[in-house]
């Protein structure tokens, strides 16, 4: 079956407490010129945004309550839609960024509405899907956002400073996590002038970490997957102790710390125990980027500050909401992008599609789920 969605009508709906749009009217004008779709929106979609209702009405899209877009829509795009039974229809279908391999248990409705679901933070990290990339978009965001704010905190400053009165030697910043995000954050942390240092297990993160002027801190040991597709892998016992110890060190003498380390589907890896928190200067500041799930410092709580010893923590997986028309720029192209391949394939085998379907019609469809909830 094609999963085109031509003659079909996509509402679009807003996320509750997160201020960040899927869809801006000029992707909007796009789809509807290019593939003849009919848009329905939620009500102030982009007030976040100073975005006004009419000039999604001029892209062609059509403002209806969000109780009838449910009734009318046989697509919903959202950013996390976060909906009651009472709103859904059978036979749906979603698309949106859910987090699905770590938040598995929110999907029960889904399939007992026979709905169709696609999440886009399952594409695969290739070249063909770079324009659909979700994680990518908004990592990089949240690591560019985790320096700043982490900067606005600091009881110092990031640069060297010579004055007359003397000098003011420039913050050290450790960077855990050398993915996307993390990568943002050694640049700016780097363009403000801090000494700069980053942890990742994958060696091959340390060519792109001292191409940007920061120091790579290594572990000897470390098991790599071809098949992991550029995210890290579990490691052994004994070189998680390694590693601990290593950057305990690490922490100790810095002034800022960003956590960006994540296993898809499983709790972040503990990398910041409570007795390094301890042992950092107070005044210091850690931002824990993988605090959704479960954190990379013991101590992290998402959506929260916390202040130990005089540290403060901030525990956020979603900064990149902090700066809501950068990052609702992005993801709309990433939308588009994923509307429009949707729209051109006519393979029901497809493999960026496939990857990221959960569920078709109430059916598992995604191995996770299919190991883990499908009835023996």
């Amino acid at each position: 079956m094609s999963e085109q969605l031509r003659s079909k009508t996509i509402g679009i709906l807003k996320t509750p407490n997160d201020p960040r749009v899927c869809l801006l009217p000029k992707e909007i004008k796009r789809l509807i010129s290019e593939f003849d779709l009919k848009i329905l929106f939620e009500p102030d979609l982009g007030s976040s945004l100073q975005i006004k209702d009419e000039e999604y009405v001029q892209a062609g899209a059509t403002c209806l309550p969000r109780e009838t877009i449910f009734k009318d829509a046989n697509t919903i795009v959202s950013i996390n839609h976060t909906f009651s039974e009472g709103e859904m229809k059978k036979g749906c279908k979603f698309i949106g960024i859910f987090n699905p391999l770590f938040h598995d248990s929110k999907f029960a409705i889904y399939k007992d509405h026979a709905a169709t679901v696609y999440s886009l933070d399952l594409l695969p990290r290739t070249t063909l899907a770079q324009s659909m990339d979700v994680l990518s978009s908004m990592a990089s965001l949240a690591g560019y956002r985790a320096v700043i704010i982490a900067s606005e905190l600091y009881n110092g400053i990031l640069p060297m400073l010579t004055t007359a009165a003397g000098t003011l030697r420039p913050a050290k910043v450790l960077v855990l996590g050398a993915g996307v995000a993390g990568l943002q954050a050694i640049a700016t942390a780097r363009r403000l002038g801090a000494i700069v240092e980053a942890f990742d297990v994958r060696k091959s993160a340390g060519e792109e970490v001292r191409s940007l002027g920061a120091t790579f801190i290594e572990v000897e040991g470390y098991t790599e997957s071809a098949s992991a597709g550029g995210y890290a892998v579990e490691q052994s016992k004994e070189y998680q102790e390694k590693q601990k110890e290593l950057i305990h060190e690490h922490i100790a003498s810095a002034n800022i710390v960003i956590s960006t380390a994540n296993i898809p589907g499983r709790k972040a890896p503990l990398l910041i125990e409570t007795r390094s928190v301890e042992a950092m200067k107070a005044g210091s500041i850690i931002v824990d980027l993988a605090a959704e799930q479960g954190g990379n410092c013991e101590l992290s709580k998402n959506g929260e500050y916390i202040k130990h010893n005089g540290v403060t923590i901030l525990g956020n997986s979603s900064l990149s909401a902090d700066i809501p028309a950068a990052a609702s720029q992005l993801l709309s192209n990433n939308y588009f992008s994923f509307l429009k391949y949707m729209e051109k394939s006519d393979n029901p085998d497809d493999p960026l599609l496939s990857a990221s379907k959960i569920l078709d019609n109430g059916e598992w469809k995604h191995p996770h789920f299919i190991q883990k909830l499908q009835p023996a």
